[in-house]
């Protein structure tokens, strides 16, 4: 198995000859999805959906239902390809995946709610959560943890808070295009402040490189 890091949330999962690509936005370059057996969407906003990323695939996309509406209406064409998920779903997009959650984090209290799903995917006996714009607990174990480190929702502490509750040995940085290099440098510094005490790797990798 082995995981591909592309522009700010989007990374390629591969085993065993399939290959699956989560949420590729406006920061991610159309090479991600080159040979992709599936797609999978976490919500809507544009750093995570593209729908010229979509056109240049055949793979089937899994997403919410929320982002299957919007894909109607900025790429019909797309739709016929298109499979709704829901909370708790198990579905096989080539490996098997686990919907979880359903609701993006509070941007401000006086902002309604996005729709979000992370996705839990089974690598051969690797198991890897992205949770899209939320901090929700994938509730079962995993080995790598795609960890949101910047966000105009987010601050570092709930970060490592949220690295710590899923407890998952292997942590890699993503939702990264938000901060410059240097208040990149401090967050890797405050997780690595705190994740190795509990046993935890934490890792940044640049786009194009691998874990």
């Amino acid at each position: 198995m082995r995981i591909i890091k592309f522009g700010h949330a989007c990374v390629r999962v591969e085993h065993d000859g399939v290959a699956v690509v989560i949420d590729p936005g406006v920061f991610t370059e159309a090479e991600a999805l080159d040979g992709a057996d599936a797609v999978l969407i976490t919500h809507e906003h544009a750093d995570h959906y593209l729908p010229d990323h979509l056109r240049t695939t055949d793979a089937p996309v899994f997403t919410i239902d929320a982002v299957a509406a919007k894909i109607r209406e900025d790429a019909p064409e797309v739709a016929e390809r298109v499979s709704v998920v829901r909370p708790g779903e198990e579905f096989d997009a080539g490996l098997p995946v686990r919907a979880v959650g359903e609701l993006h984090a509070v941007i401000h209290p006086e902002f309604p709610r996005f729709y979000n799903s992370g996705y839990v995917v089974t690598a051969g006996e690797q198991k890897v959560y992205h949770p899209g714009d939320a901090l929700t607990p994938p509730e079962e174990d995993v080995d790598i943890l795609l960890v949101p480190v910047s966000a105009p929702w987010m601050k570092a502490s709930e970060a490592i808070e949220f690295a710590r509750a899923v407890k998952a040995p292997r942590n890699l940085a993503i939702h990264d295009r938000v901060y410059s290099e240097a208040g990149l440098g401090i967050i890797d510094g405050h997780m690595n402040a705190f994740l190795p005490d509990a046993g935890q790797d934490y890792v940044r990798l640049a786009d194009g490189a691998e874990l």
